[in-house]
């Protein structure tokens, strides 16, 4: 591994952030030599990011830790058109009032991991649409668009493989890489940017954007990417079982954040407390050297961490004392997520099918139904006698029903 002078480069070598660089010496000097600026832009698809978007968010979290200054680009303008960078086919369109309405949801997250204001390395928020709205279409083209040759950027893997594999690539589409090495020009003018960070899926976005500004402006501009991320299993980093794992806690509860980190495959361990907590090298090395039933109390320092990260310390705390008296004490924790039924309907019994499809343990009543016959289902921690048994007020303890599907997931039903 290279040994990196600044801070930052070599923090994240060292924990598995570091992917490809364009210019590694020169960057390095330029990171040892003052505070820089760099960014990562955010689209605005939904009102939360999920855990797929925490390295990059880490990224940045450790640049500033490390003296440098971060800007959030919000993606205001490049929403409306798509990046389709390992997409299969085009994003759907939203209305302005859509993206408005995600980018106040996805703001929220950033002042957790980040510091802002008015200082040399205080975080900046940044909306791209600052700039896009304003473009003159014929005036881009002939300032801009001459700069990109369609031959190379066919060559790219955003391009490339979403043609190989004959799925649709809209005009719209094909200009998103445009307007991505445009943002970077203009923040280097508006902010001194001089560094562009994403993940691997980006590089050919981020080294347009590096040639631009040394094209337009003979700007000596830096392109960063860290490793896409999936998990030993081959499966998504972001995706649970469930769904999305968002880190906003009005899309997912504190206890299922915490669940999802507990959960982690034994091979991932290591590498995700060393990308998602700041726990020293040295501790996680003792963690991951844990044999036999030691690696379930690292995956549950991994999940306190990352939790106390996104979600606060008292969220940690909370649902760390949920899980301990849940599966080691066998109490029905009130913060195991729960649903609300009429008590009426209760009293007058739900199939346990129905009921594990309502209370979110199964995606469909047919899942519930294979979760009961294979024997995954239990009510109050006993088996579940057949698919169609009715759940009813005399199921109540302690004023709730426990529903498990497997070891790891629960739900309380109370009556309402």
């Amino acid at each position: 591994m290279t040994t990196f002078r600044s801070e930052f480069l070599r923090t994240i070598a060292e924990r598995g952030f570091l992917h490809q660089c364009t210019d590694p010496e020169g960057l390095d000097a330029r990171l040892s030599s003052g505070p820089v600026v760099a960014y990562i832009g955010f689209d605005c698809t939904a009102d939360s990011l999920h855990v797929g978007s925490l390295l990059p968010i880490m990224l940045l979290r450790h640049l500033q830790k490390s003296g440098h200054k971060p800007i959030v680009l919000m993606g205001g303008g490049t929403t409306r058109i798509g990046d389709p960078s390992g997409k299969d086919e085009a994003r759907k369109m939203l209305s302005e009032a859509d993206i408005a309405r995600n980018m106040e949801g996805i703001q929220k997250i950033f002042g957790r991991f980040l510091t802002f204001g008015d200082g040399p390395t205080d975080a900046r928020m940044v909306n791209n649409a600052d700039w896009l709205d304003g473009i003159n279409y014929i005036s881009f083209l002939r300032d801009f668009g001459r700069h990109f040759s369609v031959n190379r950027m066919l060559s790219f893997d955003s391009v490339k493989l979403r043609l190989e594999r004959e799925q649709p690539l809209s005009f719209l589409e094909f200009n998103y890489m445009i307007l991505q090495a445009y943002d970077f020009l203009e923040l280097s003018r508006r902010f001194g940017c001089a560094m562009q960070m994403g993940g691997s899926d980006q590089w050919g976005n981020i080294v347009n954007g590096v040639e631009l500004g040394r094209r337009v402006d003979s700007r000596d501009l830096f392109g960063l990417t860290a490793p896409l991320m999936t998990t030993a299993s081959g499966a998504k980093m972001g995706k649970s079982a469930q769904g999305a794992v968002w880190l906003n806690a009005d899309r997912l509860s504190d206890w299922d954040y915490w669940q999802f980190w507990r959960n982690t495959e034994d091979a991932d361990v290591g590498r995700f407390l060393k990308l998602f907590t700041e726990l020293p090298l040295a501790e996680i090395d003792r963690l991951t050297s844990l044999g036999g039933a030691g690696i379930n109390d690292a995956k549950k320092i991994l999940a306190n961490e990352a939790t106390r990260l996104a979600r606060g310390e008292e969220a940690a705390t909370q649902a760390a004392d949920t899980a301990r008296r849940t599966f080691e004490e066998g109490e029905l924790a009130d913060n195991l997520p729960s649903i609300m039924v009429p008590a009426a309907e209760l009293t007058a019994g739900i199939p346990a099918f129905a009921l594990f499809a309502r209370a979110g343990l199964a995606a469909s009543n047919g899942e519930a139904r294979r979760l009961i016959k294979g024997g995954g289902a239990k009510v109050n921690d006993g088996p579940v006698a057949g698919e169609t048994e009715l759940i009813t007020s005399a199921h109540l303890k302690d004023g709730a029903v426990k529903l498990s599907a497997g070891k790891k997931r629960h739900a309380l039903v109370k009556p309402e």
